[in-house]
């Protein structure tokens, strides 16, 4: 389904603050929310105006189909010199021009036209269906950039402060050693614990750099400070089931195949209408008048009119017709095969970011037990080698265990935040007004009402 966008797996997530003993952040009051990135990008990027623009094209689509409702005027003329050479020497030109209005007006096409009006403004249903599709994958989108950006934050702080315990081991262990009571294996260990600390820290890093450039990319400006965000409790559906029957009857992705449904079934009627009778009517005025001349040619000037009505049976045009006809029900069919292939997708995006999302609200709390039961070991193990019944090897391990639960507490409340959205997007109700963003909320009627009955006028709506 197009641009339905479902969470992959393997991304790994953080919602509030580190509930660890190394990493408590306290949140800056001025710091930005998930909330103000996701108004940021829905107002600023580019990808979702350029996706507005496209509905507006869709909208002129109908102005173009009731054309065919209204009478095409044309205007001709026409100038012709004539020079005549008569026996006898004689010599003469006659200049002759003719003006005329020509006025065609259409009473029957077999339907044609009316079903072509019906199918544009079902395209602009289904445009704006794709549009809102379009908006709830960019606000998810965000929300990840988001979460990114604050998870690889609080992992550099984890491995800052990782380094800075390592740091005061290597220290410890080389002032046992000065003394007698520890030895150069204990001292290398530690160096060797701290040279891939600074590494990881690097790497930690990089990853927060390319975090933020994806959040440039998205949001439109630069990450500030950013404050820990909770998941979405607002309009999410309390079981898999409900999420289901939410979406069937909600999700943009869903209405805009049946809309697209609707829209083709219009234009095999419109193709199957080009094989009845076609009646017109024509009007025309025309004036002929001499200019200049030389010896009369019998020439006179003059103005007439005339007015009557056409009629044109289609009998056969090579099968054209025919194959227009058996395309387009050949393309409705392929638009009704492609609901189910939408309903599919949907269903299994929903079940994918709720099963993600138990699972991460099921890691938080193992990872808070991990977490607490490390740093108690951490804690003893650093006594016990204070009389000897430890090594630094010993601490060093409980460290890499506390660090490893933390960093993994953080990606487990990262993965609550995302899948949470995930599943709103999912069940079509990740939309500005659903989740209370402080935003103008764009809406594409507006100039589909100021362009849909204009007869004449070159500017757009907004003065282009």
């Amino acid at each position: 389904m197009k641009g339905l966008m479902v969470f992959k797996a393997g991304k790994r997530v953080l919602a509030a603050a580190l509930l660890s003993a190394t990493v408590l952040a306290t949140t800056p009051s001025m710091a930005e929310t998930i909330f103000g990135a996701m108004a940021k990008a829905y107002e600023n990027n580019s990808t979702l105006n350029a996706d507005r623009a496209g509905v507006r094209v869709t909208d002129e689509g109908v102005a173009v189909a009731k054309s065919g409702y209204r009478p095409v005027v044309s205007a001709t003329a026409d100038l012709t010199s004539t020079h005549r050479r008569f026996d006898g020497g004689l010599n003469g030109t006659s200049n002759v021009g003719t003006f005329g209005i020509q006025i065609n007006q259409l009473l029957f096409d077999g339907f044609t036209v009316s079903n072509n009006i019906k199918s544009a403004k079902t395209q602009v249903l289904a445009q704006r269906e794709n549009l809102r599709n379009n908006e709830q994958n960019l606000l998810f989108s965000a929300a990840q950039a988001y979460m990114d950006v604050y998870l690889n934050r609080q992992i550099v702080i984890l491995r800052q402060k990782n380094l800075e315990f390592l740091d005061e081991q290597l220290r410890a262990a080389k002032a046992r050693f000065d003394v007698g009571e520890g030895t150069r294996t204990d001292v290398a260990q530690a160096e060797a614990s701290k040279a891939s600390a600074i590494a990881t820290l690097d790497a930690a890093k990089s990853d927060e750099k390319i975090a933020e450039a994806n959040y440039i990319q998205i949001v439109g400006v630069a990450p500030g400070k950013l404050a820990a965000a909770a998941m979405a409790s607002k309009s999410l559906p309390k079981s898999m089931n409900q999420a289901f029957s939410i979406a069937t009857s909600n999700h943009p992705a869903i209405l805009a195949s049946q809309y697209a449904v609707d829209a083709a079934g219009y234009v095999v009627k419109a193709n199957e209408g080009q094989l009845l009778p076609q009646v017109g009517l024509t009007g025309a005025i025309q004036r002929d008048e001499i200019f200049a001349g030389g010896v009369s040619s019998g020439t006179t000037d003059g103005t007439s009119a005339s007015a009557g009505i056409q009629v044109t049976i289609p009998i056969y045009n090579g099968g054209r017709t025919s194959a227009l006809v058996r395309q387009s029900k050949e393309t409705l069919g392929q638009r009704r095969i492609e609901v189910d292939v939408a309903r599919d997708s949907v269903r299994q995006a929903i079940a994918q970011a709720y099963s993600q999302m138990e699972s991460a609200k099921a890691q938080i709390i193992a990872q808070r037990s991990v977490v607490a039961a490390a740093q108690l070991a951490l804690n003893g193990v650093i006594e016990e080698r204070k009389v000897g019944q430890r090594t630094t090897l010993d601490v060093l391990n409980a460290q890499a265990d506390v660090l490893t639960g933390q960093v993994s507490l953080a990606q487990a409340e990262r993965d609550s935040v995302v899948t949470s959205y995930a599943v709103l997007s999912a069940v079509g109700r990740l939309t500005a007004s659903q989740i209370g963003l402080q935003v103008a909320e764009y809406r594409p009627e507006e100039h589909y009402d100021a362009v849909k009955d204009k007869w004449i006028g070159l500017r757009t709506p907004d003065g282009r």
